[in-house]
């Protein structure tokens, strides 16, 4: 799908799963997933519609982050997932490439982030071991937490790079980015947070796991995205 983009496979959105209410979808890398308001311009959005008609999108990737998108194809299975989507979604897994070596470790990332309206960069803020997640101690500030394991470890033309997987928690904006950044190890790619080096050619984060119990049949839905190629660079 996606006649106008250059042909490459990974450039294209491919359908990975359909019925009669969800369309899923992987989205490569440089999509936007919908228009920020110029005229014209392709998004992921976009290409469904012309694809299956009116669609509704459920949630939303970063624009240089690919992976597996959920769209809903009537109002009503929109708001069904979005009403539910935290209680719905039962798995989110994210591939990233970042800088710097990290041991073989896994854990959690908890941490506080504001969006500033001015800079539009989301921003980090440690807990005090009093914090309650639900009791924000400022009013615009949102809990975030995320697991990460390690993967692999490795090289990209003489520097050194960790392979990571990340599960969310919570679906708060660039929070991957963000927590990177936070633990000293940006994402490659992510000059916005922090990130000295591109050796992917783009973002290195990929959304690749994703479980959600279908709003109607109650049955749970299960996919995987394989990794883009440029990710194999990791050696």
């Amino acid at each position: 799908m996606g006649k106008n983009r250059r042909h490459n496979a990974e450039d294209d959105l491919k359908i990975v799963y359909e019925d009669q209410w969800l369309i899923v979808v992987e989205k490569p890398g440089g999509l936007l997933s919908m228009s920020t308001g110029r005229s014209g311009e392709e998004t992921a959005y976009s290409m469904l519609t012309e694809y299956a008609g009116r669609v509704f999108i459920v949630h939303r990737l970063d624009r240089d982050t690919s992976g597996l998108l959920v769209f809903a194809k009537d109002f009503d299975t929109k708001e069904a997932l979005q009403s539910n989507w935290d209680e719905a979604v039962l798995e989110r897994k994210y591939t990233a490439v970042l800088e710097g070596e990290i041991a073989d470790e896994e854990g959690w990332i908890e941490t506080w982030l504001y969006e500033s309206p001015k800079s539009m960069k989301v921003h980090c803020y440690a807990l005090d071991p009093r914090d309650k997640p639900e009791k924000p101690p400022r009013k615009d500030w949102q809990f975030a937490s995320s697991h990460c394991r390690s993967l692999k470890r490795g090289k990209i033309d003489g520097m050194a790079y960790t392979m990571v997987e990340f599960e969310l928690e919570t679906g708060r904006k660039n929070q991957i980015r963000v927590h990177s950044e936070w633990i000293g190890h940006p994402i490659a790619g992510d000059r916005k947070y922090g990130a000295q080096s591109n050796p992917l050619g783009r973002l290195g984060l990929h959304a690749h796991g994703l479980s959600f119990i279908h709003p109607w049949t109650g049955k749970t839905l299960k996919f995987t995205s394989a990794l883009p190629k440029c990710f194999r660079r990791l050696v």
